[in-house]
């Protein structure tokens, strides 16, 4: 099982925290600290199992008091390329609201196909919500205002990957702002909205995760 794991405040006006497996953020308002990782390039088992591969995991609050969650996995698609579906893995968002590291909340999502090969889309286990259904790449919307998206996306993250290599080699900070290594590759990515005012709690731990059958 592959995972990913961040916290969150309610008040925090943005957070968009990239994680590595495993690393968990401990939030205080008003000195939060923002940790930014990436795990694109795997060893070759995960590399080989790209529907089940994370690459990201960001999460952040709007305006309007709605958490957004976003995972996105098989990295370094190349454009033009498909997205990734797979009926056996489960994609889970993982909520703990009371600070014990335990999840409190599951929201699952499976995809799978229907007489006609079309893809589609089932995110289940958002509090006060009936099971999301829709087709791959279309907005999935319940009656409590939650949301749900999955799609091919362009690669969110942004990394100079000669710049890093430059940097190790020479010891001089070699980073070029315009300078994208990902530019032109695309992730599958899943997108799942709910409102703050059904989890029951102000402060959250967040991890995303992928089981294969």
């Amino acid at each position: 099982m592959r995972e990913k794991n961040m916290a969150i405040r309610k008040n925090w006006a943005l957070l968009a925290a990239l994680l590595a497996i495993g690393v968990a953020l401990g939030a205080h308002l008003g000195d939060a600290p923002e940790a930014r990782a990436a795990d694109h390039a795997e060893a070759p088992g995960a590399a080989a199992d790209p529907a089940a591969d994370i690459a990201d995991f960001y999460a952040w609050h709007t305006a309007n008091d709605t958490l957004v969650m976003v995972v996105t996995y098989a990295p370094l698609t190349a454009a033009g390329g498909a997205a990734t579906w797979d009926a056996d893995v489960l994609y889970g968002f993982h909520i703990d609201t009371d600070g014990d590291n335990v999840s409190d909340i599951d929201v699952r999502t499976r995809f799978g196909q229907d007489e006609n090969d079309a893809w589609g889309m089932l995110v289940e286990g958002i509090p006060g919500e009936r099971p999301l259904v829709g087709p791959v790449a279309t907005m999935a919307e319940g009656p409590s205002g939650a949301k749900a998206w999955a799609g091919l996306t362009d690669d969110p993250f942004f990394f100079d990957l000669e710049g890093y290599t430059d940097t190790l080699a020479t010891g001089t900070l070699s980073f070029d702002s315009t300078r994208d290594s990902l530019a032109g590759t695309n992730v599958t990515s899943i997108v799942v909205e709910i409102p703050l005012s059904s989890l029951g709690a102000t402060e959250l731990s967040l991890w995303a995760t992928t089981a294969r059958k």
